[in-house]
């Protein structure tokens, strides 16, 4: 750069070459501008199931899934004009290279900083799922991106404010009428678009998913921790999904900070005090920090909570008070054993597809 100043002529090219690289920077920084040309005729887009998935819960009858409905969900997803301020997006609390989740926030943070109370869950295999949420509320898909648009410590916006947005743009009326058949843009369908987008965030290339298929070993360590884990964890952690969709109270001391008693805030039924959603264990190397309030940035420490700090509450799941023992009892090497089967379930091709990209 020195050496291209040192001529004029050189000097006019230069200045000219960086005019171009920064006009391009601004054109291609500008992603809720960018236009984006759909397909003339829609296409159904084809949702796989990976082998070992259960069948999908997401509805495909009342919400099909095509290749323009995606497209504009995506857009959608990265879109600051969901928020009051145009500053925050759905993507703004769900990063793509931490599986779709805030990382290093313990509770999300929305719209001028407003802290939530509870820890941004990953958005990965939601067209299988039944619930969606840490303590049930959430269990359709379409209806989902309506809360974090609406709350005030979210995006703190409201649907007639976002159509309103992006009713003034000519893009966008385009893309719904290519994915909806018609210009007219609705609450409805700003929800359905997006919903459309997170169903096709599947995630099942893992090395465990490569493992099953015959396509890679596991080392010693993985297969010990693979055994560890059937035996002390996947009671709950069940499946392919590495859930059971269960709401359970792990013995976690109640957090005055956020106030959040869990399951107990849907059913007002004291027996569901400080139960919570058995989150999926996939892209749990990426996830961090982790439980409902992100009490834990650690596995290390998620391992040693449940060896050694359960506390034994009334309603504390069966599972974790056996035998006059509280917890999951593991010795130093069983932790990390089970760790190093946990990050089997790390899958870089999800964290870095474009199809998911802002």
């Amino acid at each position: 750069m020195i050496n291209c100043f040192q001529q004029s002529k050189r000097g006019q090219s230069c200045s000219l070459w960086i005019f171009v690289f920064f006009l391009a920077f601004a054109l291609t920084s500008c992603t809720s501008d960018e236009v984006i040309e759909p397909l003339p005729k829609d296409e159904a887009y084809r949702l796989d199931k990976p082998a070992g998935f259960p069948d999908i819960t997401f509805d495909i009858t009342g919400n099909p899934v095509t290749v323009n409905g995606v497209a504009l969900g995506k857009k959608l997803f990265y879109e600051g004009k969901l928020s009051r301020n145009n500053t925050i997006s759905c993507g703004f609390c769900h990063i793509q290279e931490y599986a779709f989740t805030h990382h290093g926030h313990a509770v999300s943070h929305g719209i001028d900083d407003r802290l939530g109370i509870r820890n941004a869950p990953p958005i990965q295999n939601m067209a299988f799922l039944k619930n969606y949420t840490w303590d049930g509320v959430g269990h359709n898909l379409d209806e989902r991106s309506l809360v974090p648009i609406t709350t005030d410590f979210e995006m703190d916006s409201s649907l007639p404010e976002a159509v309103g947005k992006l009713n003034a743009d000519a893009n966008y009326k385009k893309m719904f009428k290519a994915a909806f058949g018609d210009e007219n843009i609705t609450g409805e369908k700003i929800l359905k678009a997006i919903s459309q987008f997170m169903a096709t965030m599947i995630s099942a290339d893992s090395k465990y998913d490569r493992m099953k298929k015959g396509n890679a070993v596991f080392s010693t360590e993985e297969n010990q921790g693979m055994a560890l884990f059937q035996n002390k964890c996947a009671a709950c952690h069940s499946g392919d999904l590495f859930t059971d969709e269960s709401y359970r109270n792990t013995g976690m001391y109640y957090n005055t900070q956020f106030g959040d008693r869990g399951r107990y805030r849907v059913t007002l039924d004291w027996n569901d005090n400080m139960k919570f959603r058995v989150p999926s264990l996939r892209n749990v190397e990426y996830t961090a920090p982790y439980m409902h309030d992100g009490r834990f940035y650690s596995l290390e420490a998620v391992m040693n909570f449940y060896s050694d700090n359960v506390e034994n509450q009334p309603n504390l799941d069966p599972l974790l008070k056996q035998n006059g023992h509280t917890g999951i009892p593991m010795t130093a090497s069983e932790k990390q054993n089970i760790i190093a089967f946990l990050k089997t379930l790390s899958d870089k091709t999800f964290i870095t597809n474009p199809k998911f990209a802002e």
